[in-house]
């Protein structure tokens, strides 16, 4: 990174990095809601219940990028752990004195993604078998390394070392390190999300890598892990054929931010325990435990259900101004955040029914939202 990485490509090489550019923009997960300030304190009252796994596989751009882009992760964070020195800079570890290892540190949601799924993404995206670094990156900062929270998740890597061990995958030992989680130290702003903000450059540098080749070769079709099914909701759905089911209040609302009128619509004032799920992609947003009545005839709620499905976004241009409430996959309009809610988070996500479809308590089993069901006892 900064100056470890070669600074001259061959142009036919920057040509397809900048080629990938388009492609990699168009498709990568959208900004999660923990970047937008107003989101914090929702973030620290939801009823998620969020777990935290720090891996190392070395250059943490490239780790970042690859864990970031999972359903069920709200957040990644690259940093440093591993080491003696208190508070390191990024110039700190680069000298190689500190003992520090560059790691992500990854919240997900165990009711979408499991900590075994986790480090199944982890091995295909790391050469196992090397002790002294990671493919271009060489030092020990860079070796690979799973860093666990709890004996369960020791358990769990110990398990998914020992598979991989004997899968016969790979011709040379395993080597990855399987330790104790330290002090994880956040690192410098611009080494964060640096896939997003400077994507032509992480591309050349993951070209120049070799990475990719290398774990094509070793994983060939089973590089990419597909992650089980926990709910209804399909990151992949079709939203061109969802499009057209809707009614032409619902794609205005959706798709042309259109606001319905107050106190006309469905759900402002049902009161039935459940669920409210974004109308086109089915994605779980709202429960009916953070909803209250603002008295503004719009369904109004203290909360996410999951942050890691609402993306918030700030208006601009002379009529726009606030911040709009959005979901992540669906991309649908959902309403605006305001600062005026009641305690705990003192938020209200003023939403419009119209964009939402509310599954009772009673058929979240059925429809398959049974993991939210044991919120409701």
């Amino acid at each position: 990174m900064k100056v470890k990485k070669p600074g001259l490509y061959l142009l036919p090489v920057a040509l397809a990095a900048a080629a990938v550019y388009y492609s990699y923009g168009s498709s990568s997960k959208p900004p999660m809601m923990e970047a937008h300030p107003a989101a914090a304190a929702a973030l620290a009252k939801s009823d998620t219940k969020y777990e935290t796994a720090v891996l190392a596989g070395g250059c943490f751009w490239g780790t970042e990028a690859a864990f970031e882009k999972l359903n069920g992760v709200l957040n990644v964070v690259t940093g440093y752990t591993g080491g003696q020195k208190q508070n390191p800079t990024y110039a700190d570890v680069a000298s190689g004195q500190t003992g520090h290892a560059e790691a992500v540190q990854i919240r997900y949601n165990p009711d979408v993604i499991t900590y075994g799924e986790l480090l199944k993404v982890f091995w295909r995206n790391i050469d196992p078998t090397d002790a002294e670094g990671q493919f271009m990156d060489r030092g020990s900062r860079y070796h690979a390394a799973v860093f666990y929270n709890s004996p369960e998740q020791q358990a769990s890597a110990e398990a998914s070392r020992e598979a991989l061990a004997t899968s016969g995958r790979f011709a040379k030992p395993i080597v990855t390190d399987i330790a104790a989680a330290s002090k994880f130290y956040r690192a410098e702003e611009d080494q964060q999300n640096y896939a997003h903000k400077n994507p032509i450059r992480y591309k050349l540098t993951e070209l120049a890598s070799g990475r990719d080749s290398f774990l094509n070769k070793a994983w060939g079709g089973d590089r990419v892990v597909v992650i089980s099914d926990k709910n209804e909701y399909h990151p992949d759905f079709d939203k061109k054929a969802k499009l057209k089911t809707l009614t032409k209040l619902q794609y205005d609302v959706t798709q042309n931010n259109v606001d319905e009128p107050p106190f006309h619509n469905e759900y402002w004032d049902n009161h039935e325990e459940g669920i409210y799920v974004d109308v086109v992609s089915g994605e779980p947003l709202f429960s009916s435990k953070d909803k209250f009545d603002a008295g503004t005839g719009w369904p109004s709620f203290t909360q996410p259900l999951d942050p890691d499905h609402v993306v918030l976004k700030q208006g601009h241009g002379l009529f726009l101004s606030g911040t709009q409430v959005r979901s992540r996959d669906g991309d649908s309009f959902l309403g605006d955040l305001f600062k005026d809610g009641p305690q705990p988070t003192g938020l209200r996500y003023c939403i419009n029914s119209a964009s939402l479809r509310f599954i009772p308590k009673a058929e979240l089993e059925a429809k398959g939202y049974g993991a939210y069901a044991k919120r409701f006892g």
